[in-house]
């Protein structure tokens, strides 16, 4: 039952916005006042191809048609083509389908701790991940995740977790490897913590550093991959290849479904009866995935979110260059972050209330994440309304 805001039987464990999304199409929501919005949020990097996308809805339509689910005790056509899919497509060898991106890390944390445990024998388990990090919210990964606030009230956290290292500081990393540690976990931007991408020279060095001391690389891409910052994955930027990477978000482009890929040495860690999902790479959710991934491929739609990036992101740093509330803006292809002087709160509730969709990232960043097929026309819609609810934050304070 609604009541404004209020959704009085479901748990308050959202701080919802006072608006109800009835309908998307591209990057177009409208409200059930029938008011129409501009989505630069897609529902936190999911609809990367934009709400209702013709060729994900065709494939789901014929699968629905054919398969649901039998479990993973059978083979389905739709998850072993888009296993082979993915992985040619990528560094991996092998894939572990789930259903989001928590399960993708807890699933990349067993691997690594078995893989040491079971393989090599080695009584290693500890991870080390980094402050302002954010890797999901079972009690497995809101433990890796370097931020307090998630943790309130979840206590005992398990053991075997460091996620004091300071991101883009080699040195701390090194600090913090013990003869536990199996593994450094990060992502290849802190889109949470404040859309902070990692300097590549840190990343080169992190790789120099786990090989040099026997450990495990992850990359937690599942909002960073998909084509969101301007490649299919951003590891692809830096020139290295993680031992292992998930994702989840846009590989469904809102049907859910998640990832865990993995190098071929780590087959033998996860062996029958080590790890499983009764609801993983479902023929649905895998042909959902493959029609994405198939058309971010064969239309270079990666390519396309690094050029409307680009644009975006220089717009922006041109009009915004001179305003007092503004400290910079960063990020990579479609995952950007206006940094702010102060708490963004109101300016992210000012485009709200002009038809904009945006988020936060962090108290003090408006975060900017539309679809990558984002036209050019809707790209400057976007600046113009953000340039407006910057200045009308000058009026405030003006007025104050």
């Amino acid at each position: 039952m609604e009541n404004g805001n209020l959704t009085h039987d479901m748990f308050p464990t959202y701080a919802r916005y006072p608006i109800t999304i009835v309908r998307g199409e591209g990057s177009k929501l409208w409200d059930d006042k029938g008011e129409e919005y501009l989505d630069f949020a897609s529902g936190l990097a999911v609809t990367n191809l934009g709400h209702a996308f013709a060729p994900v809805k065709e494939a789901l339509k014929k699968q629905l048609d054919e398969l649901w689910h039998v479990s993973n005790l059978f083979h389905t056509v739709p998850q072993r083509e888009l296993a082979e899919l993915l992985t040619r497509h990528t560094c991996a060898d092998l894939v572990f389908f789930c259903n989001s991106g928590a399960e993708a890390n807890e699933a990349a944390i067993k691997l690594a701790r078995r893989y040491y445990q079971k393989v090599l024998g080695q009584n290693k388990y500890e991870v080390i991940t980094f402050k302002q990090s954010f890797h999901g919210r079972t009690i497995a990964t809101l433990t890796a995740t370097g931020q307090d606030k998630v943790k309130d009230g979840f206590a005992p956290l398990p053991e075997g977790f460091y996620n004091e290292a300071i991101y883009n500081d080699i040195e701390s990393v090194k600090a913090a490897v013990n003869e536990r540690t199996c593994a450094v976990m990060l992502e290849l931007v802190q889109a949470e913590g404040g859309v902070i991408p990692a300097d590549p020279t840190f990343v080169k060095q992190l790789r120099q550093l786990c090989d040099e001391r026997g450990l495990l690389l992850i990359f937690d891409e599942v909002q960073t991959g998909m084509g969101r910052t301007g490649t299919l994955f951003t590891y692809e930027q830096y020139g290295v290849e993680p031992d292992i990477f998930t994702v989840a978000k846009g590989l469904g482009n809102g049907f859910p479904i998640g990832a865990m890929f993995g190098k071929a040495k780590l087959r033998d860690a996860f062996g029958p009866g080590s790890h499983a999902t009764t609801f993983g790479g479902t023929p649905i959710a895998t042909a959902a995935a493959k029609a994405v991934v198939t058309y971010m491929v064969e239309h270079r739609v990666p390519e396309r979110a690094a050029e409307m990036g680009e644009f975006l992101m220089n717009g922006l740093r041109e009009r915004l260059k001179d305003h007092p509330y503004v400290e910079q803006v960063r990020g990579k292809g479609l995952l950007i972050g206006i940094v702010c002087k102060g708490p963004a709160a109101e300016l992210i509730a000012e485009a709200h209330r002009r038809h904009l969709l945006v988020v936060p990232a962090g108290p003090n960043v408006v975060r900017l994440l539309p679809n990558l097929l984002l036209t050019r026309e809707d790209a400057e819609r976007g600046l113009n309304i953000l340039t407006e609810v910057f200045e009308s934050q000058l009026s405030r304070e003006g007025t104050a």
